[in-house]
């Protein structure tokens, strides 16, 4: 599967600009991750882009492990001739799913995947709107407050830190500047609003001192 048939698959079963936005997110913290643990940026950037893809449709409120989001959408990627571990990464993000968060992939995936909508919310309360001037205590102060992104899960933001093997300080730091190349797509900064698809699969190489697994 391409990157444009991975967007045109996401942009057709999801219609919310937010959680469009957040899938672009998570591709360029993927893409990112891949150079700095040796995987395939394409490959990674695809599990990005897709985990939610199924999740307007089919929100899956009871956590089932076999029907609605992720399974739902896993079982169309398979159809569609998505490699195996690619689709495991992708259930292994829900863990209610019941499939085991074993690869770097997978454990990626779920350590950015809150990471990067709390990241969002904290650069849209910046006077600046952008991740540039973004530092690590300011998003490490608004975890702290239980009031703000009240739907981000912040012990799964810990969690993924810890299962990737990374100080959370670090990681925080290291999905900051992933995101600083595509904020434009993302709404944010002086380059808002150029498109749903615009740099989110380029661009976002692993910052100098990335950790390695």
């Amino acid at each position: 599967m391409t990157r444009a048939e991975a967007l045109a698959l996401m942009q057709t079963h999801t219609q919310s600009a937010s959680l469009r936005q957040h899938m672009l997110a998570v591709e360029a913290a993927m893409r990112a991750y891949a150079a700095a643990y040796g995987g395939e940026p394409d490959a990674w950037g695809l599990v990005g882009l897709l985990h939610d893809f199924d999740y307007e449709k089919f929100p899956n409120d009871d956590h089932s492990p076999t029907e609605g989001h992720p399974a739902w959408g896993v079982r169309l990627l398979r159809e569609q001739g998505l490699p195996d571990a690619l689709c495991r990464a992708i259930l292994g993000h829900a863990t209610y799913s019941g499939v085991p968060r074993d690869t770097p992939l997978a454990k990626a995936l779920f350590a950015v995947d809150e990471l990067c909508g709390f990241l969002v919310a904290c650069a849209l309360v910046r006077p600046s709107r952008s991740f540039a001037d973004l530092e690590v205590s300011s998003v490490k102060k608004k975890l702290k407050d239980k009031g703000f992104a009240r739907g981000v899960n912040r012990d799964e933001v810990r969690q993924g830190a810890e299962e990737l093997g990374v100080p959370l300080d670090e990681h925080i730091a290291f999905v900051i500047q992933a995101l600083r190349p595509v904020e434009g797509a993302l709404g944010l900064g002086a380059g808002a609003g150029t498109g749903a698809g615009a740099g989110a699969g380029a661009g976002a190489g692993a910052p100098p001192g990335a950790p390695v697994g």
